[in-house]
């Protein structure tokens, strides 16, 4: 498929205007952003034989999303939850009991991050705003760049943030930034920024035209930087070809995949491309023992081999219904959400449906979180629900 064919159905208000147009308050195009509508008709639900069960553990409130893509979040002890309207709530890991729920006072544009003790989220005004975990009492707040939309990464005492110029921040666990990281944006650039991972020595960053960076946690410098993807095309929308969604890391590699560009993975001392392999996707990646696992931009759901790329399968009965990031779970599985709120687990040895379960009737646009036997989904009305593999 040509790519000008596909920018006629992606929601113009998905992208930003470059830096210029972001300072000046006027982002985004208006209109549609936020709609959980496919713009393509959507591919009806197979009916197939369940090899598992998918069955509800618990599920709570947390109010919607808005236009805002919100994440659950864990540290090991307990879900968190927060809405568009400031509302932040902390579940009892195992049944879904609330054991705490406060306001922010603001509206809310991001989140969860947790773990040392707080739980993090972000606002349209980009301030990151601390609570501990504990109670949730206030712990600080600090004021970044501009509007948050992905969640912050927690890890070893320190957090790393993205506002929406394309700027990271790492703060300490008091809220003081050590540090920041920026870069020009091209003219045009998909209105979400790409998510963040971290490990002990650098915070790994895709980035809009189609990098991706290893970025000091000393100092912020880059270690190494390659391209996901080349911009190309004679329109600026056809040279769209940022680093979207999630990453995925493990001991050896980290791996993304860029709209409009490629889907690899990469050493992660030294940035050296392992494989890639063409491709455009919306949501990122993630990857259990052997797979890679991403939906592309048609919302086909394709597995890759780590080690080597080859592709041992893609599931095209998906199309277009608007998929979550891939989430693999449960060890033999991958699931995807979508803009109904369904949650689809496809085994991971050969793409065949395993099973299905609803949530609310809307969208799934956050990431999923991976429990030990099962998952958390958020869906854009503000439902919570704890899943169980069986």
């Amino acid at each position: 498929m040509h790519k000008s064919s596909f920018m006629k159905r992606l929601p113009l208000a998905a992208l930003v205007l470059g830096v210029s147009v972001s300072v000046s308050g006027c982002s985004w195009f208006s209109g549609w952003f936020g709609s959980s509508k496919p713009a393509e008709k959507p591919a009806e639900l197979v009916e197939f034989k369940a090899s598992v069960g998918l069955s509800r553990a618990w599920d709570a409130g947390v109010g919607t999303a808005g236009p805002y893509a919100f994440s659950p979040a864990t540290d090991g002890q307990a879900v968190y939850a927060a809405g568009r309207e400031g509302r932040i709530v902390k579940l009892d890991l195992a049944g879904g009991r609330e054991i705490w729920r406060i306001e922010a006072g603001q509206t809310l544009s991001a989140g969860v991050g947790a773990g040392d003790g707080l739980v993090l989220v972000g606002t349209p005004k980009g301030e990151l705003l601390a609570f501990k975990a504990a109670d949730g009492s206030p712990a600080w707040s600090a004021k970044l760049s501009s509007e948050l939309l992905v969640p912050p990464e927690v890890a070893n005492g320190t957090i790393a943030a993205r506002s929406n110029d394309g700027k990271v921040a790492l703060l300490d666990a008091a809220g003081k930034v050590r540090w920041t990281y920026s870069r020009a944006l091209p003219a045009l650039t998909l209105r979400e920024q790409g998510h963040l991972v971290m490990d002990a020595k650098a915070v790994y960053a895709g980035h809009a035209g189609g990098r991706l960076t290893a970025l000091s946690m000393n100092n912020g410098a880059p270690q190494w930087e390659v391209n996901v993807a080349l911009p190309r095309g004679s329109t600026e929308l056809e040279r769209i070809a940022d680093v979207a969604g999630t990453l995925a890391l493990d001991d050896r590699q980290i791996c993304a995949a860029a709209y409009q560009g490629r889907l690899g993975c990469f050493d992660r001392a030294s940035g050296n491309a392992l494989w890639t392999r063409d491709f455009s996707s919306l949501g990122g990646v993630d990857m259990d023992d052997r797979f890679v696992f991403a939906a592309d931009e048609r919302d086909a759901v394709f597995a890759y081999d780590k080690t080597r790329g080859t592709n041992p399968w893609k599931q095209d009965k998906l199309r277009d219904r608007k998929l979550s990031s891939p989430l693999a779970v449960g060890g033999r599985y991958v699931a995807v959400g979508d803009y109904q709120g369904h949650v689809h687990l496809i085994n991971a040895e050969d793409g065949a449906f395993a099973a299905r379960a609803a949530t609310d009737g809307s969208a799934i646009k956050g990431v999923m979180l991976r429990l030990k036997s099962g998952l958390v989904v958020q869906t854009a009305n503000g439902g919570v629900y704890a899943l169980r593999i069986q």
